[in-house]
């Protein structure tokens, strides 16, 4: 596992705050590119920094029209659905923020072949980066991910296909212990990227922490182990209670 910087804060207000100073600390240096293209995470633990980005203090700090937005995963309903990914980003950050739907590129969780739908995201990515799909691996200036208490980040879950993906960027992976597919990057995108943050909290992640940073864990049974960028940064923002199982 690529070496990460780990940052833990008593609150997860004060992590969620120490997230924001990551992300504008991340964006801003990338001033000198006309485009910065952010990779967003749903779930409930982001919304409160989607929020505090939106804050006159802190959306002042960002140059919100160069960012281009894509998502790490979705479930498979509309973009309207309140489990939705794109939903809870688009209310909680993008919205407020004004930001134009040209600058949003979300997946189709409501597609009715969530494969083609998989291939055809790969496809939009590949044309946002001026690059031909397949023809060297696009790379992400800002990643924000999720754990799960299972281990799993955007929707690698354990045990499933899409933990032994080494081409494809994006693909529709079925998750037995949901019962569901849910379309998701792979690791060859995700470690492509310029900077990886993983926010996580709650002492119901504290299990699945300590697991990630245990050197016998297994990516198949720890799937957020696997994320490691090679050339980029990677960096774990936690609070108290979510790294209360690590050893010193």
């Amino acid at each position: 596992m690529t070496a990460a910087r780990v940052v833990v804060s008593p609150t997860f207000a004060a992590a969620s705050y120490e997230a924001a100073q990551e992300f504008v600390r991340h964006v801003g240096a990338l001033s000198c590119q006309s485009l910065v293209r952010v990779v967003l995470s749903g779930g409930k633990t982001p919304k409160f920094l989607y929020r505090l980005l939106t804050e006159p203090n802190w959306r002042q700090r960002v140059d919100w029209q160069r960012l281009r937005f894509f998502w790490s995963d979705e479930r498979s309903v509309p973009p309207t659905h309140p489990e939705s990914n794109f939903r809870m980003a688009w209310e909680a950050l993008l919205a407020p923020l004004g930001v134009g739907k040209n600058q949003i590129f979300r997946m189709r969780g409501e597609a009715s072949d969530l494969e083609a739908a998989a291939r055809e995201y790969e496809s939009e990515i590949a044309r946002n980066f001026g690059i031909a799909a397949g023809a060297g691996v696009p790379q992400f200036d800002f990643v924000l991910l999720g754990l799960g208490a299972d281990g799993h980040t955007a929707s690698l879950f354990p045990h499933t296909a899409a933990l032994a993906e080494r081409r494809r960027w994006v693909v529709a992976n079925v998750v037995p212990q949901l019962g569901a597919t849910r379309i998701t990057l792979t690791y060859p995108i995700l470690n492509a990227a310029r900077c990886v943050l993983f926010l996580v909290g709650g002492s119901s992640k504290a299990e699945a922490v300590a697991r990630v940073f245990d050197p016998d864990a297994s990516v198949d049974d720890v799937p957020a182990r696997g994320v490691c960028p090679g050339g980029g940064e990677l960096i774990w923002i936690l609070d108290e209670a979510a790294a209360s199982r690590l050893k010193s």
